[in-house]
């Protein structure tokens, strides 16, 4: 047998190993070395304890390779596209590992390779002291290690060397590690800054193509959240007064703040039934075609959906391709006018020849991913189904002149989920281009490479969430599921993937008129996972079931269901005064003090009166609150 190559690349001693992190003493920490080592080529990461003098070789953690006896299996079928589906592939060894805990019941040297690795966090335990814990991608359980004597900063430099380390969006302490060749990530170990004061966001900019890799093969990504779940602790690292610039903490970031709903009694659920379709859109109109009442069309839109054959026309106001207030007239005008727009923009793109276009690599990046997703975007549909089907084409031509439009934004993956039910309702290439502009500008935020729009929905939902069941919240807190991040597609793409096209349809005209608030969406994301409580809670789910239990649900929810629990559930809270502001805010209820009543945010909007002639039973007020907060609340509607 050939000697195995060794060389030593770092070395530091005062790194202590815990094996109980909720007590500390002389039998639960032991003091060793931490080791970057190059065994025949391949780096890995060792901790020894300082009374093994090598006698005892380290217990090895690795997953099996393809052709080394390991089996792929994936834990469901998510019955759609992969790329959408948030599941989990993992090798199953067919030979159990090496234990990494000795028989004697206490840890020995052990030896992580660097291409194993996983993960890695900064946690603070009971003891009052940040440990760095490492999770190996087979899922062996590693102590977390404390470096009593530093350190850490030049460990992580020296990983660099192999291995690169992308924070958590949600955790800024935790962080995972991709191999050099990733193009998953752009950054380099200085833009990181890990543990430099001076850093920037540490939840920004992430990946280069957040939405083509995070949801381009949502499989490879589930792992990612999983760790990025249980709200922060305490801080990555302190900022002071000289260094104004470094990022919050992320126990003092707004929005992270800890709010609780103790002592708030929310009384019963108001029972909410849904009306019939607006079947009769002349009674709206004036002589000269204006809409009389644009009010009561969205309440009655709301209420129970249009009217297929009446779609093409109302979703034109509601989108804002119409103003409520044209004549028929200053209509013909603004399609005239918005057609030679339109083909001004597909003209720039057309023209461009085979040679330019080698030269301009974004516009080349979009061309191949708006012909990739085009071409299984919706193809069970007979408008989109078959080889050559025009509506592909149009399909493929309305995204690319949006790149025109908007050639900032450009094309991100699901925009062709937006734009189909659009091309299907219009028929029409002009009037669904200047629908899905109306459709972005409600959602283009959840495009956007940074990610801050869906991260905050994601936090507004976990909110309304825990004043409506803290019990489910925290039982997804203790299964690492309270970031709630399978409720990510449903609110990037309003449910396009959970409800049939159909519904669809239903649903999205429900929630352009933007009633009862602008975040009506988050709250059929509530009724879905309270529907689920049961399921949940009671199965004793873990992290990875609850995914697969929450992506089988796709085409197996009752739309209408869904609304009227939604409905009931914003009844509800909207008639609590416990509540926290935040949770009024996210509910469109919160009003300032009348210092503050010129602000234009805080006017008194529509929903004021929505719906004031629906029959509900069963309402019923909190007890008013005794707090003295300097804010007021908008009432909730009334019924009668």
């Amino acid at each position: 047998m050939e000697p195995e190559n060794r060389k030593l690349i770092f070395e530091k001693e005062g790194v202590y190993l815990h094996t109980n992190a909720k007590r500390s003493n002389h039998d639960t920490t032991i003091p060793g070395f931490i080791r970057i080592v190059e065994r025949d080529g391949e780096p890995a990461l060792e901790w020894s304890p300082v009374q093994d003098d090598g006698k005892n070789a380290p217990a090895v953690f690795y997953t099996k390779k393809d052709g080394e006896g390991g089996e792929e299996e994936t834990k469901f079928d998510p019955g759609y596209e992969p790329d959408w589906a948030v599941i989990s592939t993992v090798k199953q060894s067919r030979e159990k590992e090496r234990p990494p805990v000795r028989d004697t019941g206490h840890w020995g040297s052990f030896s992580l390779p660097l291409s194993e690795l996983y993960s890695l966090r900064r946690a603070r335990f009971s003891l009052g002291r940040n440990f760095m814990v490492l999770t190996s991608r087979g899922g062996d359980p590693l102590p977390p290690l404390h470096f009593h004597r530093g350190g850490t900063r030049e460990l992580l430099r020296a990983m660099q060397r192999y291995i690169r380390l992308a924070p958590s969006p949600v955790d800024g302490r935790l962080f995972l590690a991709y191999p050099h060749d990733s193009g998953a990530l752009s950054q380099s170990f200085d833009e990181l800054q890990l543990f430099d004061d001076a850093s920037s966001d540490l939840v920004s900019r992430f990946i280069q193509d957040p939405y083509a890799t995070t949801f381009g093969g949502f499989s490879k990504v589930t792992n990612f959240f999983r760790g990025a779940l249980r709200p922060p602790e305490s801080p990555l690292h302190s900022r002071t007064p000289s260094d104004p610039h470094a990022p919050h903490p992320a126990d003092d970031e707004p929005g992270f703040e800890l709010i609780t709903c103790q002592g708030a009694e929310l009384g019963p659920r108001p029972v909410v039934n849904r009306g019939q379709p607006l079947d009769n859109w002349e009674q709206f109109l004036d002589p000269e075609g204006r809409i009389t009442d644009p009010q009561k069309v969205k309440e009655l839109v709301f209420r129970g959906g249009i009217i297929p054959a009446l779609r093409k026309e109302v979703w034109k106001f509601l989108l804002g391709f119409y103003p409520w207030n044209s004549t028929a007239k200053e209509r013909e005008d603004i399609i005239r006018v918005k057609t030679d727009e339109y083909f001004r923009m597909k003209v720039q793109w057309k023209s461009v020849s085979e040679e330019q276009e080698m030269r301009n690599s974004l516009l080349r990046g979009y061309r191949s991913l708006i012909e990739r997703d085009v071409n299984r975007t919706d193809r069970q549909n007979p408008f989109f189904s078959g080889n050559e089907n025009p509506g592909l084409k149009l399909l493929h031509d309305v995204l690319m002149t949006y790149c025109m439009y908007n050639f900032d934004l450009g094309y991100v993956q699901g925009m062709s989920d937006l734009l189909a039910p659009l091309l299907f309702v219009t028929q029409n290439e002009v009037e669904s281009f200047w629908c899905l502009t109306g459709f972005m500008e409600l959602v283009h935020q959840n495009f956007e490479e940074s990610q801050e729009a869906m991260k905050q929905q994601l936090l507004q939902l976990s909110l309304l969430l825990r004043a409506l069941d803290p019990e489910l919240c925290d039982y997804l807190d203790s299964q690492d599921s309270g970031s709630l991040c399978f409720c990510f597609r449903w609110l990037l793409i309003w449910y396009k993937r959970e409800f049939s096209f159909e519904d669809i349809l239903s649903l999205w005209e429900v929630l352009w008129t933007r009633l009862p608030c602008a975040n009506f969406h988050l709250l059929m994301a509530c009724a879905i996972l309270e529907s689920q409580r049961g399921e949940l809670i009671g199965s004793n789910h873990d992290f990875n079931t609850i995914l697969k239990h929450i992506n089988e649900l796709t085409m197996k929810l009752d739309l209408q269901t869904v609304l009227r629990e939604a409905e009931g559930i914003y009844l509800q809270l909207a008639r609590c005064k416990e509540l926290p502001v935040k949770v009024h805010e996210v509910l469109g209820l919160y009003v300032a003090s009348s210092s503050d009543e010129g602000s234009p945010d805080l006017e008194p909007k529509e929903t004021d009166t929505l719906l004031s002639t629906t029959e509900v039973r069963g309402a019923a007020a909190c007890p008013p609150s005794n707090s003295s907060h300097t804010a007021s609340h908008r009432p909730p509607p009334t019924y009668p």
